[in-house]
This record gives structure tokens, C-alpha cells and sequence, in this order.
């Protein structure tokens, strides 16, 4: 048993270790145990030491030069935990979270995951992206990047570190690798032939209306207004670790119309007709059990018919990239551009309004031609 002494200032308790702890009762009322500066408990070997250690503090009481001890020190966070909890506070779409947590865990977390985060200076990021580099793609190590510098701009905000330690220029972006090549008309005519006719439609939708695929395989009869040649997009599917998921596009701008082109109307209705699941939310392109055709099964039919294309490059996302530079060709203007393939901002219309004034330059060049020609008979 412990044993506690009666004192006129504070008490004395003899500890079963054989040592002593002491305790008094601060002007606040309050009452308080010897610790140490770092928090953790002070205990003394003799009674006299723990009496000297009370007499310090009555007397600090008495010349009103107390203060209340400090609360216990606790461990800083490491970048680690404190990244953790960001992420479980955000309200972000599975396939966001699955993103950022596939970062942490590749990139992030192996160097920086138990630096704490009140030691994490710019050189360690400049090292650790320059390591980086070696190990992963520009995209992934710019998406890395970027993550980290969300993070610690709130960890700035939250006053746990006095600033943000990201400082590579240019780190959060990254440069396209692989240059796009919009397929050419006769190359897509050859591709759709290829291809079984079940995915004919969905193939020239993807080049002529610029469509994604995850649009694509949630289209339902719904959404196509044969009288009008109209495409409603509401929605778009996207498969995650759990498995399918519908969702609504990112930005209100997704959710749009698009214009069928009068040409491919005599196919929507055959396909209707032929291929698309029965009623009224049937899908247009459904799997072989009813449910949302997965990217797989498309790719089986897909890459053998790029190949007799021509083009094993052509990935089926760059068949939008085709649709909206036939667009811009057409004269679309940058917001009838946005507005047709769903975009909230300027920056990727203006790509294909490049491609526009390329093929100009090349009609301009045929003019010249025709221009010094010599004439005929």
C-alpha cells in the first residue's frame, strides 16, 4: 500500500517502488503531480528531495510566479498519420479515394510516411521527388506531388507547420508523353467494320459525339430521342476495387445533350432494334448478363480491329479526341465545343481548336495550288 504524509503545503506519497511523489493544490484549484518538462510523471528517491521540490512551487505561489504547468508534450504527428486523417475527412468520389490512397501507398508513405511533419523541410520533398523520378511516371509523380502539396496546405492552415515545404516549380504538372493522333476518317470506317456489329454503334458514338466510355456503356433507351437525333448524358458508370458504380458526371457541364449527326440515325434505330436491352431503361450496349458492359470485353474486339486499322496506337478514349477535332474542324466554337463534350473550362477545347487551325493551314495550302496551277487545255 501507498502511504500519503499530511503536509501544510502539498502531500507526500510513498510509491511501492520505494520512491516518493508529490502533489499540491494550485491558486486555480486545481491539483497537480511533479512531472517533468516533457510530461511524463517525477517521482524522487528520498522524502527531503520531493519536500524541496514542493517548497520551489509554494514559493513560486507565494511571489505570484506560478504558473500552471504546461500541458503533457505530445508526439508530432508523422505525415503519415496526419495524411490519414485528412483523407478520412474528405468528402471525395471511390474512385478519387482509391487514386489518392494507391499514391500514399506507392509513393508517399515508403520515404515520407513517418517523417514527422513538423521536421518536413523542402529539401527532403525536393529529394524525394527527385527520387521519384526514377521510379514512376510523369503523371503518377505529378500526381503524387500534387497530393502532398494539398496536404500540407491544410496542415499550414490548421497552423501545425508555419509553411508549405512544396516548392518544386512545376512539380503538380505534368507533360503528355504520348501525342494523340485523332483517327482519320477512312481509318475509322475501316475500324468500325472490324468490329462486331453490336459495337458498330457504340464505336461511332465514341468518335462522332465524342463520348467517354463510362457514358457510353450507362446510355440507356432513355436517353436517345430518336425524333429529335438527340443523346441525353446523365450518367456515366465507372468500376471500382467494390465493383460498379453509376454515378452523375463531375461537373454540371457533363450533364448535357449531344446531336446525333444525321448520318448515323438509320443505325441508332437498327441498333435499337437489334442489340439494345428491352424497355424503357434498357441499356444500349449491355454485357452478356444484362448488366454495364465492362472495358474488357470491349477490348477484345477493340484491338484487333485498331490493328487491321492501322492503328495500334489509337486507344478507344481517343476516339473522343477524334469526335472533337472533327468538331472543331467543323467550325464549333470554343463554348459549342465545351458544351458538346461536357467540359467546364476552356483548356481542353482549345486543343482541338489547334487541330482546327491546322487542317486550315492545310486547306490553305491547297488553295495556293490551285491558285498557280496552270490552266487547263
Amino acid at each position: 500500500m501507498a502511504k500519503a504524509g499530511k503536509r501544510y503545503f502539498g502531500s507526500i506519497r510513498k510509491l511501492p517502488s520505494g520512491r516518493f511523489q508529490a502533489r499540491y493544490t494550485g491558486p486555480d484549484g486545481r491539483t497537480y503531480s511533479a512531472r517533468r518538462e516533457s510530461g511524463q510523471a517525477l517521482t524522487f528517491e528520498t522524502k527531503g528531495d520531493a519536500e524541496a521540490w514542493l517548497s520551489l512551487r509554494h514559493s513560486e505561489i507565494l511571489r505570484k510566479d506560478w504558473l500552471p504547468p504546461a500541458a503533457p508534450k505530445t508526439k508530432p504527428a508523422t505525415v503519415r498519420e496526419f495524411t490519414d486523417g485528412w483523407l478520412a475527412q474528405r468528402d471525395l468520389e471511390v474512385r478519387t479515394r482509391e487514386h489518392y490512397q494507391q499514391l500514399l501507398r506507392d509513393h508517399m508513405y515508403p520515404s515520407l510516411g513517418e517523417v514527422p511533419m513538423t521536421n518536413l523541410t523542402a529539401a527532403d520533398v525536393r529529394a524525394w521527388h527527385a527520387a521519384l523520378g526514377a521510379t514512376t511516371g510523369p503523371t503518377a509523380r505529378a500526381h503524387a506531388y500534387g497530393l502532398l502539396r494539398t496536404v500540407l496546405n491544410t496542415a499550414v492552415a490548421d497552423d501545425l507547420i508555419p509553411a508549405n515545404p512544396c516548392r518544386v516549380r512545376g512539380a503538380g504538372q505534368s507533360r503528355r508523353v504520348k501525342k494523340i493522333v485523332p483517327a482519320s476518317l477512312p481509318e475509322l470506317e475501316v475500324l468500325v467494320k472490324a468490329m462486331p456489329a453490336k459495337y458498330h454503334l457504340m464505336t461511332l458514338l465514341a468518335a462522332w459525339c465524342a463520348l467517354r466510355f463510362g457514358e457510353l456503356a450507362e446510355i440507356r433507351r432513355s436517353d436517345v430521342d430518336v425524333d429529335a437525333g438527340l443523346l441525353h448524358v446523365r450518367r456515366g458508370v465507372v468500376r471500382t476495387k467494390t465493383g460498379r458504380q453509376v454515378k452523375g458526371p463531375k461537373s454540371e457541364a457533363g450533364k448535357r445533350t449531344v446531336a446525333i449527326p444525321p448520318h448515323l440515325m438509320p443505325l441508332v434505330r437498327e441498333h435499337l432494334q437489334e442489340y439494345a436491352a428491352t424497355g424503357r431503361d434498357g441499356l444500349l450496349f449491355p454485357a452478356r448478363h444484362g448488366e454495364q458492359l465492362a472495358p474488357s470485353t470491349l477490348y477484345k474486339v477493340y484491338y484487333p480491329a485498331r490493328e487491321k486499322a492501322g492503328r495500334t496506337d489509337l486507344r478507344f478514349h481517343d476516339l473522343r479526341h477524334t469526335g472533337a477535332t472533327l468538331a472543331a474542324v467543323s467550325g464549333a466554337t470554343i463554348a459549342e465545343l465545351m458544351a458538346r463534350l461536357g467540359h467546364s473550362t476552356p483548356a481542353a477545347a482549345l486543343r482541338y481548336q489547334h487541330a482546327a487551325r491546322d487542317r486550315d493551314r492545310v486547306i490553305a495550302d491547297a488553295l495556293s495550288k490551285l491558285a498557280v496551277a496552270p490552266p487547263s487545255g
